[in-house]
């Protein structure tokens, strides 16, 4: 299970009510994102037809997504990195553009040393110069953009979604 999309979001940081069976829910989809509705039913107390609802609910309302989630290095793509991205002016089309790109994963508006944030997953080090040099600082409105390239991944978990 992925976390919650960009549009589920708005501006001020609210999101969808979520109310503890449906956080529950969500706990036992991070455990095992394939176990049985009537297993998830059992362990918070509801029907199986109540659980599809409320996961389905859930996922229309972008609270969450069930994916797969893949080790991109076992999949063909070696290298990652981290993008500060400064920006001219309003940062919402740039955000936009960049929100529309397959290399970036993770794009997020930032306070402090830079605009944006944005994760991007490339196959090899000349995929990564190319989709930065020529196409994130080809952006209108991109100003600067420095790079934290990944050397090893210590952690990646989708655990804290109901802490």
């Amino acid at each position: 299970m992925a976390s919650r999309s960009a549009d589920s979001r708005t501006g001020n940081g609210s999101s969808p009510a979520v109310d503890a069976v449906s956080l529950a829910i969500i706990e036992q989809l991070q455990e095992d994102g394939r176990r049985p509705y009537a297993a998830i039913g059992k362990a918070v107390g509801l029907s199986e037809a109540a659980v599809r609802q409320r996961v389905q609910k859930l996922l229309d309302q972008g609270v969450m997504q069930i994916v797969a989630v893949t080790d991109p290095l076992t999949v063909g793509f070696r290298r990652q990195a981290m993008v500060g991205v400064n920006v001219e002016g309003d940062v919402d089309p740039v955000a936009e553009a960049l929100s529309a790109m397959t290399e970036c994963e993770y794009v997020v508006m930032t306070a402090g040393s830079f605009d944006l944030m944005v994760e991007i997953v490339c196959e090899d080090d000349d995929h990564l110069l190319e989709t930065i040099n020529k196409r994130i600082r080809a952006i209108p409105g991109v100003r600067s953009t420095e790079s934290f390239v990944y050397l090893k991944l210590k952690k990646q978990t989708y655990m804290w979604g109901t802490r």
